[in-house]
């Protein structure tokens, strides 16, 4: 995912002094951001499992998840902008229960969307399902939940929604090609109505997983596991609306994709960055030399651990032509 030598020292010594973020409320601009840069170092981004990145659209509140290790829980939290730099972070009010994972905003900060594991109408689940929360004056609703057609018996994942209101999402529907699709539901008249498989253009035989629509559905990120030209993990990729269908989706680039798990992508408020998760690491490619104990110690007690950390990049340093023709 990244052309750069991401050796020991370096890292150790940059999470040591605080790699570059961004402490503004706008989250990053086109002239800053030609490199992958952490999100809110030893803030957001820390030693812990971290992935998401969700900002609302004056770019002063982010939501993102914490995970426990090995994934059994999964919290969604909540940090402001505020006096100069983001605050220490909170778990979201609708939140800290249940497996609750993939925030995402709608365009106009008005519902964020994520999915969940917590019971339906008081029946314990066994999957995920799509959970809407609206947005109440300055603070959040209920947890809504999304009934047919949208969720199934099977499990859904990853929502994002464009400006007009049709929902993408994946799900482990039968019918699809692989063991996860991604498919779209058209918002009709106040309401959803059957979701469509994206088809063969979007979904193959491996899993796409994460789904990120642009606000006026020109172009779709997809974080996916198992395809012919993955480097390794989850890679994320994209695919521009033409003449009404989806483009065959292309691997980004290697400022974005590495050998390590790199998903869960979002866009900054105005449009032009890649929010992205990686759980790139202090020994991502081969080493410069042999580690020593302390080093390696450092090394696990760094940003750069292997868990996910979250990032930021121009979305054309990233591999995406958001107006292409």
């Amino acid at each position: 995912m990244t052309p750069r030598r991401w050796i020991a020292a370096a890292l150790v010594a940059g999470a040591a002094a605080g790699v570059v973020g961004l402490d503004r409320a706008q989250p990053q601009t086109a002239a800053d951001s030609s490199e992958p840069r952490l999100f809110a170092p030893g803030v957001v981004s820390t030693p812990d499992d971290e992935f998401g990145g969700a900002f609302t659209p004056d770019g002063k509140t982010v939501f993102f998840d914490k995970s426990v290790v090995r994934h059994y829980l999964y919290v969604i939290c909540e940090s402001h902008f505020e006096n100069g730099a983001w605050s220490t972070p909170c778990v979201a009010p609708f939140s800290g229960s249940y497996r609750d994972s993939d925030p995402v905003l709608s365009p106009d900060g008005s519902k964020l969307y994520f999915v969940s594991d917590r019971p339906v109408n008081g029946v314990p689940k066994t999957d995920f399902d799509i959970w809407v929360v609206p947005r109440r004056g300055d603070g959040w609703g209920q947890p809504e939940h999304l009934d047919a057609p949208v969720n199934s018996e099977f499990g859904e994942y990853f929502a994002s929604a464009a400006s007009n209101g049709d929902l993408y999402f994946s799900s482990a529907r039968p019918g699809g090609k692989g063991g996860l699709d991604v498919y779209r539901s058209r918002f009709v008249d106040g309401k959803y109505v059957a979701p469509e498989n994206l088809g063969d253009a979007i979904n193959s035989e491996s899993w796409e997983l994460d789904c990120l629509v642009s606000p006026d559905a020109s172009f779709l990120i997809v974080g996916a596991i198992g395809r012919p030209d993955s480097l390794g993990n989850f890679d994320l990729y994209v695919s521009y609306s033409r003449d009404g269908a989806w483009t065959p989706l292309e691997i980004l680039g290697p400022k974005v994709n590495t050998t390590s798990r790199d998903y869960s992508p979002r866009l900054s408020p105005d449009g032009r960055s890649l929010v992205f998760t990686s759980e790139k690491d202090f020994a991502n490619e081969p080493l410069a030399k042999a580690l020593t104990y302390d080093e390696f110690e450092n090394g696990l007690n760094s940003l750069c651990n292997g868990s996910g950390n979250i990032y930021q990049i121009d979305l054309r340093a990233a591999g995406i032509a958001p107006h292409r023709n």
